[in-house]
């Protein structure tokens, strides 16, 4: 089975591409962020074409996530855990940034897809915001552990974990994405247990997932790896590959984000 992430940023904005890359593509199953849009707008049909089962929690103008998959799902949760207290200024999280299904595969897995707050600037409640959503995740992704089932949590962490996971980490300290405690929090999701994908695989250093639009980052490779794949240990143990797929980002209309891709053996 191949699970694949991308932040799509703007699905509909983008709808030719993303389809023209699932269909080059073909994973199993894929967890889309930023598609910036309500449920009732999001391009149901030209994915159902191409085979998928579709499942979204979408928000007007920003967020938003989706999960696709050519098997069936089941058990759908949309939102984390703990959300009534935990958004901006103490108010309850109205963000459409998490959404989980059960893949009825041979070997059953649980995919959960996320958008982890940017928390930018740095001094502002969104910092804290983003803590408060990373300690939730943590949180949520042990209680998924207990249930000693293959699970991946996948999506745009919002967090630059090292210096190899930027061309230019001396550039992104003052950032949200690069603080000591969004770092530690990343530590945090591994220390319960959780192997992240690209060190599985032996990715080298230099393996980035975003380039922003602006300043030639592309073109200079001015990137930053923030998205990831993170698997329990029975995921972990089923783990064959994982691929960046760069090439994303040379596309027509192309997101700042490029899909990467994990195979797992879920043969029964």
């Amino acid at each position: 089975m191949r699970i694949a992430t991308w932040n799509v940023n703007s699905v509909n904005a983008r709808l030719p591409t993303v389809l023209a890359w699932l269909e080059a593509a073909a994973p199993d199953v894929v967890c889309f962020q930023e598609i910036k849009t309500v449920d009732e707008k999001f391009p149901r049909e030209a994915f159902e074409s191409l085979g998928y089962n579709v499942e979204t929690h979408g928000q007007k103008t920003y967020n938003g996530v989706a999960i696709l998959s050519k098997h069936p799902l089941s058990d759908v949760r949309r939102g984390l855990p703990g959300g009534e207290t935990s958004g901006l200024n103490g108010e309850p999280d109205d963000q459409a940034r998490y959404i989980e299904a059960l893949v009825e595969a041979p070997v059953p897995v649980r995919v959960g897809g996320l958008y982890l707050p940017n928390g930018n600037p740095v001094g502002t409640e969104k910092f804290p915001y983003k803590l408060a959503w990373f300690e939730r995740l943590r949180a949520h992704a042990a209680t998924l552990l207990a249930w000693e089932e293959p699970f991946v949590l996948c999506g745009d962490y919002n967090v630059i974990p090292e210096p190899e996971d930027a061309r230019h980490p001396e550039n992104w300290l003052g950032d949200a994405l690069f603080q000591p405690e969004s770092r530690a929090a990343f530590r945090a999701m591994k220390t319960l247990g959780l192997a992240e994908a690209g060190e599985l695989g032996g990715q080298a250093p230099g393996t980035y997932t975003f380039w922003d639009y602006q300043a030639g980052a592309w073109q200079k490779n001015n990137g930053i790896r923030i998205d990831f794949h993170l698997l329990s240990p029975q995921a972990a143990d089923r783990f064959v590959a994982v691929e960046t797929h760069r090439d994303a980002r040379d596309m027509d209309k192309p997101s700042d984000h490029v899909p990467v891709v994990v195979e797992l053996d879920l043969a029964a």
